[in-house]
């Protein structure tokens, strides 16, 4: 049963994540198409946009979590203070110093954004509260 219910978690992290792709490669794709900016300045706002969807619905479907939402948003917060600079810069040197295809070096900060914040969701954001929202629910119908 625990190994059937974490297999639903991962694919509900993943199709959630894939939403939140192609919301970022979306916005990344309108702002690059429309401006004249660099890498970065289309990179973080379509980040951003993404962050916010993948958290409010993992949160709730995936993780079913009831902890404190803005205790849980500052440690996702942490998380981005620390792999967004590291991702645009990155980012920013492979497309504008070594000219990557911009959608090439977009789509490996997805996969390293979706690898990486699953892990931390699962081990610190989440741990301890996974599931919490359905026995609350539970302990609500027996009351």
């Amino acid at each position: 049963m625990r190994n059937k219910k974490e297999l639903i978690r991962k694919i509900k992290f993943t199709l959630f994540s894939i939403s939140a792709g192609v919301i970022e490669i979306g916005l990344f794709t309108l702002l690059d198409s429309i401006t004249n900016w660099d890498y970065w300045l289309c990179y973080l706002p379509a980040l951003v946009a993404s962050v916010i969807w993948n958290f409010t619905l993992n949160r709730e479907y995936t993780f079913k979590s009831t902890n404190n939402i803005p205790i849980a948003m500052v440690k996702v917060a942490v998380f981005y203070l620390i792999f967004t600079p590291l991702s645009t810069l990155l980012g920013n040197y492979l497309a504008e110093n070594l000219h990557w295809n911009e959608f090439l070096v977009t789509g490996i900060n997805m996969l390293l954004n979706f690898v990486l914040e699953y892990l931390y969701d699962e081990y610190y954001v989440f741990k301890g509260t996974i599931d919490t929202k359905e026995k609350l629910k539970k302990e609500k119908n027996i009351n």
